[in-house]
């Protein structure tokens, strides 16, 4: 029996065209100014000296930093400085009420029937945790992190290596078997199942790539939770 689903956000309960059209040139936009705003907060001073790190050199300004989170904003890298960085900008939009985080209209409906069955929910995604918060605590169906017990970021592993999710096992104490991870991304689909997960596609438009030996769904009313 499934007792927890772990799911991804971008393709899978989120347009993948509000992450990258929306979200990704909204931080891009203000990434320079927050930067040169808040340089000196230790939170973000973290993250500048992380991504310094990561590129193997100093930066003489913080304009150099901005260069290379730019680049990487470009590159869709996965570094968790950025990702951080952009969580915090995105925070700023939700409070203006300038963004509205995008769910698939039948995510906020299976999510709420999947916590009312008892299944413990959470999410893994290269998005920081805070921006995950983010996305469903002001998505357009309202308030959906109440349903949620816990948030997995690249901090835990990247999604493409098995022992992140053995990680995410050891963190909520349950075999795999007893576990469901819903992604479009075949290559995670494929390391959570070697760490004992069971795994189901999301199929949601041409753009998702069919993987063979996972299960298939084009919406979230065709993932078998028994």
């Amino acid at each position: 029996m499934i007792r927890a689903i772990v799911t991804d956000i971008e393709g899978t309960t989120s347009s993948i065209d509000f992450v990258h059209q929306t979200l990704f040139p909204y931080a891009k936009q203000h990434l320079r100014r927050y930067l040169h705003q808040h340089a000196d907060a230790p939170n973000v001073a973290a993250q500048i000296a992380a991504t310094a790190a990561l590129e193997g050199r100093s930066f003489a300004s913080i304009d150099e930093a901005a260069d290379v989170l730019e680049r990487w904003i470009a590159e869709d890298r996965k570094a968790t400085p950025l990702k951080d960085l952009q969580g915090l900008i995105w925070a700023e939009g939700y409070a203006a009420g300038e963004l509205t985080g995008h769910v698939y209209a039948d995510t906020p409906l299976f999510l709420r029937q999947w916590h009312a069955a008892g299944k413990a929910l959470y999410v893994y995604s290269s998005g920081s945790e805070a921006a995950q918060k983010l996305i469903f605590g002001h998505s357009d169906a309202g308030d959906l992190t109440p349903l949620f017990s816990g948030y997995f970021d690249t901090r835990i592993g990247m999604k493409r290596e098995a022992q992140s999710y053995r990680t995410i096992l050891e963190r909520i104490n349950l075999p795999g078997e007893s576990v469901l991870f819903l992604s479009d991304i075949g290559e995670e689909l494929d390391a959570a199942r070697e760490a004992g997960i069971q795994t189901f596609q999301l199929i949601r438009d041409a753009k998702a790539r069919p993987f063979p030996g996972h299960r298939q769904a084009r919406d979230f009313s065709e993932v078998v939770v028994d």
